[in-house]
């Protein structure tokens, strides 16, 4: 080979070389781990990879969050603490691990307002639904004039449309409805949506916060005859705003601790807002460097004119050092009984009630696991009904029962009172109340006697998951308690199975029940985890005319015959859906409190992405066929 040929071929190679180097070093740099990923795994993956140990948001949850979602969690919100060990800099690299830089875009909304002739609320009418228990009393019944349904109507159900909102995941928050209004906040979009649910759908206005919000919106009218909306946060601030325009009247903090939540949809009575306060220390305790435990929940009565406090009812004393946990550190009790539950209003009798969760610390106050009966006018606790005794309880002690804050004498079952009490009536036309327990036990108590027992029907052993978890419904006779999954159910047999029974209120005879079966076929093995198992009914039901709505953990919509069972529609929310606002829209876990209806439609919120559920942002509207009214062109 000529000299030159020979160096033009060696040259070539070399180059070949550098660029093959070159080209392996780009490779390795675009395979390397994100820096956020090495935080994760060091700080987060504990909990977030096990979500339904630890009740925890999944991975593939907090990925499909919003930026500012996260943010908050670790700078003011339940992983301050967690979050507390990391730098700036290592916030920032997990949050850009896990949902990346990019803003959540609302150009959508642009397009999905109402035309002005349409954007304000028409508010005349009575509520349809005006709060967790769509009345006062918690029933959460409509009959076929309120809801413009019957109960024949549920065999031809058919999607009229879907909307979907940009990055949630917890479609959690029960709307309120007036008129063709409904009120919908969705809490990690950190908005109300004022929706117009007439012929095409668009929305009216939009309530915007800072702060993620929580729990369901509650509507009413103030003593001037301003008509409301009430709710709260995350941050366990309560916000008024006048329902016709959006605007916040006022915003008011309640909770007692750092650690404090709202939870419950607050009470519009009279010139009175009654808030429910609950906590998330239970989430910290089983934590050795968390000094256990001072929270407990309460009842604040407010101002509905100003947001001020009146009063405010403790479930318990404060805390005050116990005993030495074994290393110099005092444990500190009592605390715990949070309040899940939305209240339910007793006018006749001057009283409200709510339901209690665990003690969270030694000694467990007569006050855990109870039904509470609080003066409407001085917050004074008239009497309580304790169903389990002794039950402390930590999450963080289910793996590891040796931890420091880990109770040593304790029934440690988390069976809260989260289904809110219904005050009923009897075939002889006496008053009963109602209550669900996560021990899978229903209640009936005598108002007139102090809560005393009536009777008590057992659906199993229940869990912290399991049980009767957030409602149970009234038609007038029965009362519908909806089962969810055992939470040890992988490796535990027991009695319990996921479901919902329909018990004769008068008696606490059972007369139907159905019981869930798993659907793995098609792309269901795929989209939704764990299909086999996750399949309870967490979520409160819904009585329409003579039927009752349900949900379920994989996703699907039953509709039932209150006085017999018989399954009348079935819907698989699990699944991608074409949204009127244009926003990519999917379904999941169907929990908390998400079933309503009005105008003719039935209303379903679809998503949950906690305890390894199904995360979803889509609200569903349905309609029956005969009853479809042509697509009119978008506002």
């Amino acid at each position: 080979m000529h000299a030159k040929a020979a160096h033009r071929a060696v040259a070539r190679r070399a180059w070949g070389l550098l660029a093959a180097v070159a080209l392996s070093g780009a490779q390795a740099a675009m395979e390397a781990p994100h820096p956020g990923q090495a935080v994760y795994e060091r700080s987060c993956a504990a909990c977030h990879n096990q979500p339904e140990a630890t009740r925890a948001p999944s991975l593939d949850t907090l990925k499909a969050m919003r930026y500012q979602t996260i943010l908050y969690a670790l700078n003011e919100g339940k992983m301050k603490a967690q979050a507390s060990m990391l730098s700036a800099t290592q916030k920032a690299a997990v949050i850009d691990f896990l949902v990346g830089r990019e803003a959540t875009s609302d150009e959508w909304l642009g397009h999905a307002m109402c035309a002005p002739e349409r954007r304000i609320p028409k508010l005349d009418d009575p509520a349809t639904v005006m709060g967790f228990g769509f009345d006062p009393k918690n029933h959460r019944r409509l009959s076929a004039a309120q809801s413009g349904l019957r109960t024949a109507d549920m065999r031809t159900l058919e999607l009229a449309w879907a909307m979907g909102f940009p990055k949630a995941t917890q479609m959690r928050s029960q709307p309120a409805i007036v008129g063709t209004t409904l009120f919908l906040p969705v809490a990690d979009a950190q908005r109300l949506f004022a929706i117009d649910i007439s012929a095409q759908p668009c929305v009216q206005w939009v309530y915007w916060h800072a702060t993620p919000l929580r729990t369901g919106a509650a509507f009413g009218e103030l003593p001037n005859g301003r008509k409301v909306v009430v709710f709260s946060d995350i941050a366990s601030k309560v916000h008024m705003l006048d329902a016709t325009t959006g605007q916040a009247l006022w915003i008011q903090h309640v909770g007692l601790y750092p650690l404090s939540l709202t939870t419950g949809t607050p009470a519009l009575h009279g010139d009175r807002v009654y808030v429910p306060i609950s906590q998330y220390e239970i989430s910290l305790g089983g934590n050795d460097d968390h000094e256990c435990c001072r929270t407990h929940g309460a009842v604040t009565a407010l101002d509905a004119m100003t947001g001020k406090p009146i009063w405010t009812a403790h479930t318990m004393e404060e805390a005050r050092p116990v005993r030495d946990r074994g290393d110099g550190k005092m444990i500190f009790g009592p605390s715990g009984a949070p309040i899940w539950t939305s209240p339910a209003i007793d006018a006749k009798r001057g009283v409200l009630y709510v339901g209690t969760g665990e003690a969270t610390s030694e000694p467990a106050a007569p006050t855990t696991d109870a039904i509470l009966a609080i003066d409407l006018k001085d917050g004074r606790i008239r009497w309580s009904f304790q169903a389990t005794e002794n039950d402390i309880f930590l999450t963080g002690c289910v793996r590891n029962r040796d931890g420091l804050n880990c109770p040593k004498n304790s029934v440690h079952r988390d069976v809260d009172f989260g289904a809110s009490v219904i005050i009923a009536q009897r075939a002889d036309g006496s008053d009963v109340l109602l209550a669900g327990q996560k021990s899978g036990t229903l209640w009936a108590l005598d108002p007139d006697r102090d809560g005393k027992l009536v009777w008590r029907q057992d659906f199993g052993e229940g869990s912290p998951l399991g049980g009767i978890h957030w409602g149970i419904a009234y038609d007038g006779t029965r009362v519908f308690a909806p089962i969810n999954r055992p939470y040890a159910s992988a490796t535990k047999a027991g009695s319990q199975k996921p479901g919902l029974h329909a018990v004769r209120v008068d008696t606490g005879a059972v007369e139907w029940s159905y019981t869930a079966k798993p659907d793995c076929s098609g792309k269901r093995a795929e989209l939704v985890k764990a299909c086999a198992t996750n399949i309870g009914f967490s979520g409160a039901p819904t009585v329409i005319d003579g039927a009752v709505v349900s949900g379920s953990l994989d996703g699907f919509v039953h509709a039932f015959d209150a006085k017999t069972g018989e399954l009348l529609f079935k819907f698989d929310t699990a699944r991608a859906f074409d949204t009127f606002n244009g926003v990519p829209a999917s379904g999941g876990a169907i929990d908390n409190a998400t079933i309503v209806a009005a105008n003719g439609m039935l209303f379903v919120s679809s998503g949950y992405g906690l305890f390894g559920q199904m995360p979803g942002n889509v609200l569903l509207a349905f309609r029956p066929k005969a009853k479809q009214i042509p697509a009119t062109p978008s506002p």
